[in-house]
Protein backbone atom coordinates (compact mmCIF):
# COMPACT_ATOMS: atom_id res chain seq x y z
CA UNK A 1 0.00 0.00 0.00
CA UNK A 2 2.97 2.33 0.38
CA UNK A 3 3.13 2.85 -3.39
CA UNK A 4 -0.14 4.81 -3.31
CA UNK A 5 0.38 8.53 -2.62
CA UNK A 6 -1.43 9.73 0.47
CA UNK A 7 -4.39 11.88 -0.52
CA UNK A 8 -4.62 15.24 1.19
CA UNK A 9 -8.13 15.60 2.56
CA UNK A 10 -9.28 19.21 2.34
CA UNK A 11 -11.67 19.77 5.26
CA UNK A 12 -13.53 22.44 3.26
CA UNK A 13 -14.45 19.80 0.67
CA UNK A 14 -15.30 17.02 3.12
CA UNK A 15 -18.97 16.66 4.08
CA UNK A 16 -20.92 13.78 5.60
CA UNK A 17 -22.25 12.77 2.19
CA UNK A 18 -18.72 11.81 1.09
CA UNK A 19 -18.79 8.90 3.54
CA UNK A 20 -20.81 5.67 3.44
CA UNK A 21 -21.16 4.86 7.16
CA UNK A 22 -21.50 6.83 10.37
CA UNK A 23 -21.52 6.16 14.09
CA UNK A 24 -22.42 8.52 16.93
CA UNK A 25 -19.65 8.61 19.55
CA UNK A 26 -20.12 10.48 22.83
CA UNK A 27 -17.07 12.22 24.23
CA UNK A 28 -16.20 11.37 27.83
CA UNK A 29 -14.92 13.53 30.63
CA UNK A 30 -11.78 11.35 30.67
CA UNK A 31 -11.08 12.40 27.03
CA UNK A 32 -10.36 16.01 28.09
CA UNK A 33 -6.78 17.11 28.72
CA UNK A 34 -5.24 19.94 30.73
CA UNK A 35 -6.00 22.35 27.84
CA UNK A 36 -9.73 21.61 28.29
CA UNK A 37 -10.32 19.93 24.93
CA UNK A 38 -10.24 16.33 23.68
CA UNK A 39 -6.62 15.18 23.75
CA UNK A 40 -5.09 14.43 20.35
CA UNK A 41 -4.50 10.73 21.08
CA UNK A 42 -8.20 10.26 21.82
CA UNK A 43 -9.07 11.09 18.20
CA UNK A 44 -7.27 7.87 17.27
CA UNK A 45 -9.41 5.98 19.79
CA UNK A 46 -12.50 7.40 18.08
CA UNK A 47 -11.10 6.26 14.70
CA UNK A 48 -10.43 2.79 16.13
CA UNK A 49 -13.93 2.58 17.63
CA UNK A 50 -15.52 3.57 14.31
CA UNK A 51 -13.55 1.16 12.11
CA UNK A 52 -13.69 -1.85 14.42
CA UNK A 53 -17.36 -1.35 15.30
CA UNK A 54 -18.12 -1.43 11.57
CA UNK A 55 -16.03 -4.56 10.89
CA UNK A 56 -17.56 -6.37 13.89
CA UNK A 57 -21.21 -5.42 13.23
CA UNK A 58 -21.23 -5.59 9.43
CA UNK A 59 -18.27 -7.86 8.60
CA UNK A 60 -18.59 -10.40 11.39
CA UNK A 61 -15.08 -9.75 12.73
CA UNK A 62 -14.37 -11.84 15.82
CA UNK A 63 -11.26 -10.29 17.36
CA UNK A 64 -10.76 -13.20 19.75
CA UNK A 65 -11.30 -16.26 17.54
CA UNK A 66 -10.78 -15.32 13.87
CA UNK A 67 -7.72 -17.01 12.35
CA UNK A 68 -7.09 -13.91 10.21
CA UNK A 69 -6.89 -10.52 11.94
CA UNK A 70 -6.33 -6.96 10.78
CA UNK A 71 -3.27 -5.15 12.12
CA UNK A 72 -3.06 -1.39 11.98
CA UNK A 73 0.12 -0.55 10.06
CA UNK A 74 -0.43 3.14 9.29
CA UNK A 75 -2.56 5.94 10.64
CA UNK A 76 -2.83 9.67 10.34
CA UNK A 77 -4.97 12.51 11.62
CA UNK A 78 -5.38 16.17 10.71
CA UNK A 79 -6.97 18.32 13.37
CA UNK A 80 -9.21 21.11 12.08
CA UNK A 81 -11.03 22.19 15.24
CA UNK A 82 -11.15 21.14 18.86
CA UNK A 83 -13.68 18.70 20.24
CA UNK A 84 -14.89 18.96 23.81
CA UNK A 85 -16.96 17.34 26.54
CA UNK A 86 -19.86 16.91 26.66
CA UNK A 87 -20.76 16.46 23.03
CA UNK A 88 -21.64 13.64 20.70
CA UNK A 89 -19.60 13.49 17.53
CA UNK A 90 -20.45 11.70 14.32
CA UNK A 91 -17.65 9.45 13.08
CA UNK A 92 -17.89 8.89 9.33
CA UNK A 93 -16.14 6.13 7.41
CA UNK A 94 -15.33 5.19 3.83
CA UNK A 95 -13.05 2.67 2.14
CA UNK A 96 -10.78 4.10 -0.55
CA UNK A 97 -8.57 1.13 -1.47
CA UNK A 98 -8.89 -2.62 -0.99
CA UNK A 99 -6.03 -4.93 -1.88
CA UNK A 100 -5.64 -8.67 -1.40
CA UNK A 101 -4.63 -8.36 2.24
CA UNK A 102 -4.87 -4.64 3.00
CA UNK A 103 -7.44 -1.87 3.17
CA UNK A 104 -7.27 1.91 3.52
CA UNK A 105 -10.06 3.56 5.49
CA UNK A 106 -10.69 7.31 5.52
CA UNK A 107 -12.39 8.86 8.50
CA UNK A 108 -13.95 12.18 9.42
CA UNK A 109 -15.21 13.35 12.80
CA UNK A 110 -18.03 15.88 12.70
CA UNK A 111 -19.37 18.02 15.52
CA UNK A 112 -23.13 18.16 15.81
CA UNK A 113 -24.51 20.80 13.47
CA UNK A 114 -21.19 21.42 11.71
CA UNK A 115 -20.91 21.06 7.93
CA UNK A 116 -17.17 20.36 7.82
CA UNK A 117 -15.18 17.90 9.95
CA UNK A 118 -13.32 18.67 13.15
CA UNK A 119 -10.75 16.04 12.13
CA UNK A 120 -9.95 13.86 9.13
CA UNK A 121 -7.65 10.89 8.96
CA UNK A 122 -6.92 7.40 7.75
CA UNK A 123 -6.17 3.88 8.93
CA UNK A 124 -4.45 1.15 6.91
CA UNK A 125 -5.08 -2.42 8.04
CA UNK A 126 -3.12 -5.42 6.82
CA UNK A 127 -4.78 -8.77 7.40
CA UNK A 128 -2.50 -11.52 8.69
CA UNK A 129 -2.69 -15.08 10.00
CA UNK A 130 -3.15 -14.77 13.75
CA UNK A 131 -0.18 -16.96 14.81
CA UNK A 132 2.62 -16.40 12.29
CA UNK A 133 1.35 -12.93 11.34
CA UNK A 134 2.02 -13.55 7.66
CA UNK A 135 -0.17 -11.57 5.21
CA UNK A 136 -3.44 -13.32 4.40
CA UNK A 137 -6.38 -12.47 2.15
CA UNK A 138 -9.07 -10.33 3.72
CA UNK A 139 -11.80 -12.75 4.90
CA UNK A 140 -14.73 -12.75 2.42
CA UNK A 141 -17.36 -11.50 4.90
CA UNK A 142 -15.13 -8.58 5.95
CA UNK A 143 -14.18 -7.81 2.33
CA UNK A 144 -17.88 -7.69 1.39
CA UNK A 145 -18.57 -5.23 4.23
CA UNK A 146 -15.60 -3.04 3.24
CA UNK A 147 -16.65 -3.05 -0.41
CA UNK A 148 -20.00 -1.54 0.63
CA UNK A 149 -18.04 1.52 1.82
CA UNK A 150 -15.82 1.79 -1.26
CA UNK A 151 -15.75 5.18 -2.98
Amino acid sequence: MNDVPEPKLDPKLEVRGNYRHSLLIPTRLADIDVYQHVNNVVYYAYFDTLVNDYMIRFGGLDMVRDPVIGLLVESGCRFHQSLNYPETIEGCLRTVKIGTSSVRHEIALFREGQTHPAATGHFVHVFVERGPQKPAPIPPRIRAALERLLV
